[in-house]
């Protein structure tokens, strides 16, 4: 029987509107598009950074060398989260799974400075009962040892959490754990999923 039920961020409880904004206000800035996608997808320091390598004020200091821009910490934390909306229909779903008495989590690859900046503008963690970061694991999905971190977090078996990704790749390693999974494609899907492995709301 599930337990919990798993949410990623980009892409599941924040529409995908976000960080495309953010990479549009980088290139405004005068970055190339090419260069802002390096810097925030594939490079290193993001890696890095993700993994809690790196801190925050370092990451900001790389971003504006590689891209030839001037940006302060909190400057960078206000164009972040500028653009940002919460799914709206998510967000009633996970009071409502709370109020049904499931436990409601994050599982995301992120860094500190950028979940900090969500939160002071929309206080979204307060309604998840746990949150597992990558900059706190030291692991990124779909790393089988992150989803181990999630599993010991909630203290269940991978069987009671359901968790959902807008990316396959990103569920293989809860997969192989056990955890029950499927990839997020919008909001009536992801409802009936759930219904399928018994989550009553």
């Amino acid at each position: 029987m599930v337990k919990a039920i798993c949410f990623d961020l980009d892409g599941v409880y924040f529409t995908k509107k976000g960080m495309e904004l953010f990479q549009e206000t980088l290139v405004r800035l005068g970055a190339s598009r090419e260069d802002v996608h390096t810097a925030l997808y594939t490079s290193p320091e993001v890696m890095s950074v993700k993994k809690g390598e790196m801190q925050g004020r370092d990451f900001v200091a790389y971003i504006n060398s590689f891209l030839h821009i001037s940006l302060s910490k909190e400057e960078f934390m206000n164009y972040l989260s500028q653009g940002y909306e919460i799914n709206s229909e998510i967000n009633d779903y996970v009071l409502l799974l709370r109020k049904k008495g499931y436990k409601t989590c994050i599982c995301s690859n992120n860094y500190e400075l950028r979940v900090n900046a969500l939160d002071e503008k929309f206080g979204f963690l307060k309604d998840f009962d746990y949150k597992v970061f990558s900059y706190q694991t030291g692991y990124l999905k779909p790393d089988v040892l992150m989803f181990q971190e999630l599993v010991r977090t909630t203290r269940l078996r991978p069987q009671e959490i359901a968790y959902s990704d807008d990316n396959y790749e990103k569920l293989t390693g809860a997969l192989a754990l056990g955890i029950n999974t499927f990839v997020y494609q919008d909001f009536e899907q992801f409802c009936d999923e759930l219904k399928k492995l018994g989550v009553r709301t």
